[in-house]
């Protein structure tokens, strides 16, 4: 594996798809079909490529493996540098499977313009493995603004009635935390000379300047996540997206804003982390709590998962920062267990409004009766974002608990009242869309496309459950480096 670009043809590989897609002839009768089936299996094809990379993998080596390094620019000293680590590889294994299972959801849900929709997963899946493998920050940085792009297209074309609105708040958010990145990484090169991450992590650089790089990272990332207060562009992006959109902001790129705290905020900025650690438990703490009080009033199902997120994604945070092994352990954890429930809600919301054509809670009530197979599904999937015990949501908020619990005990008290709110709202949300006396006509349970999907998601939610361990041995030696002794 050593001569072999593994890496960039991880990267490259749905470019391929997507150019082949562009050069179908639109008049062929069969035009949709084969778009599909080559978006498809471009998708299939590349999870297969991740998996070889799983296999190749040495879990006993902390170093970046399936490095490759050279020149794009000589005179200014940028690379081309990819490699992987643990923490690097969950993520590439979970966009690699999303994306197969986004372009399956959309089968026969999106009429117009289905080859652009597919070559804009194809997109995302490109610029999502490659911020995951990047080890330069302008490399980085291109792949990470690249991601805006089909996202934005996705929502502003296929999405709802208020889909222009949604798609550039969200574009305008995420950009100009982009654009104050963007400086902290001039402001970084000048100082050091180098953008490459492995010169950077032995440069040191003075706390005063350390805490305005962090600032410009943090702001980027913050929105990224989403954070509160930076959270407000989320409910309407994920409200207006159509479902696999929704997959995968949930799923994935609402993680680049921890990855990028895991890559480069803690080991390039350390001393700025343990400064504005305390400020960043506060407004987390306010993201479980608050975001938590907001979903409790929701009545759009796609909105309150949406909030749900927010609030999920504030133990991620405390996790991340509390610098100990279990919070950081916790937190990797917690960002493939949060991907792989929020994609199984959204797509189970995707369901209902593809029934029942409305969005709201109340409209599905009592519908057990008809959709028993969805509802037990979908209440193993309820119980994953609760945090119930044998699933992945478990482990993760356990573990940044104990994490938490080291740092400060208020901290980790008000953190787990977050578990129990948690309960209150998809509970409630469950009750309502499952149970009660509504009867209705001409609505059939789901079928065997979306049977295989929701089964694949509810193996991987119970089973790493049961078996943490083969996650956390994949990232344990990379999240030990970022560890305060």
């Amino acid at each position: 594996m050593s001569n072999i670009p593994i890496l960039s043809l991880l990267i490259f590989f749905p470019l391929i798809g997507s150019l082949i897609i562009l050069l179908i002839n639109k008049n062929d009768n069969f035009y949709e079909n084969k778009v599909k089936e080559i978006g498809l299996w471009t998708s299939i094809l590349n999870f297969l490529l991740s998996l070889v990379l799983l296999y190749s993998f040495n879990k006993t080596e902390s170093q970046f493996q399936f490095v490759e390094n050279f020149k794009l620019i000589d005179d200014l000293g940028i690379y081309y540098y990819l490699g992987i680590d643990g923490i690097s590889l969950s993520f590439i294994l979970l966009t690699t499977l999303l994306i197969p299972i986004c372009i399956l959801a959309s089968w026969n849900k999106i009429k117009e313009n289905i080859g652009y929709f597919i070559i804009c997963f194809l997109l995302i899946e490109c610029f999502l493995i490659g911020v995951f493998s990047s080890l330069d920050l302008f490399i980085f940085y291109i792949f990470f603004e690249g991601s805006l792009i089909p996202l934005f297209l996705i929502i502003g074309i296929w999405g709802g009635n208020n889909r222009i609105y949604a798609s550039y708040k969200f574009f305008l958010f995420t950009l100009f935390g982009s654009l104050l990145m963007l400086l902290g990484i001039l402001t970084l090169y000048f100082y050091a000379g180098t953008s490459n991450l492995s010169l950077l992590s032995q440069t040191t650089i003075p706390l005063d300047l350390q805490i305005w790089i962090f600032l410009s990272f943090f702001i980027s990332f913050a929105i990224k996540i989403p954070m509160w207060p930076f959270h407000t562009w989320l409910p309407d992006a994920h409200v207006e997206a159509p479902t696999a959109g929704s997959v995968i902001l949930a799923g994935v790129l609402l993680k680049l804003g921890g990855y990028g705290f895991l890559r480069f905020s803690l080991p390039l900025f350390p001393e700025a982390a343990e400064f504005f650690s305390m400020f960043i438990y506060i407004i987390s703490l306010i993201a479980i709590v608050y975001i938590s009080f907001v979903a409790l009033a929701q009545t759009n199902i796609k909105k309150l998962i949406a909030y749900s997120s927010v609030a999920h994604m504030g133990f991620v945070t405390i996790g991340i920062f509390s610098r100990n092994l279990e919070g950081l352990q916790g937190a990797v954890f917690q960002m493939i267990s949060h991907g792989l429930i929020s994609a199984a809600l959204f797509l189970s919301a995707g369901v209902l409004i593809d029934k029942m054509n409305t969005k709201k809670i109340d409209d599905f009530g009592g519908i057990f009766k008809k959709m028993p197979f969805f509802s037990i599904f979908f209440m193993v999937y309820c119980l994953g974002a609760i945090s119930f015990p044998g699933t992945t949501g478990f482990i993760g908020e356990f573990l940044i608990l104990l994490g938490a619990f080291k740092i400060n005990f208020l901290i980790s008290s008000i953190a787990a009242s977050g578990i129990v709110l948690s309960a209150c709202y998809i509970l409630w949300m469950y009750n309502r869309v499952c149970f009660g006396d509504r009867s209705f006509q001409n609505i059939s349970d789901i079928k065997s496309r979306e049977i295989f999907i929701f089964l694949i998601l509810l193996l991987l939610i119970i089973g790493l459950g049961i078996y943490p361990n083969f996650l956390i041995s994949l990232y344990e030696l990379s999240s030990n480096k970022l560890v305060i002794l």
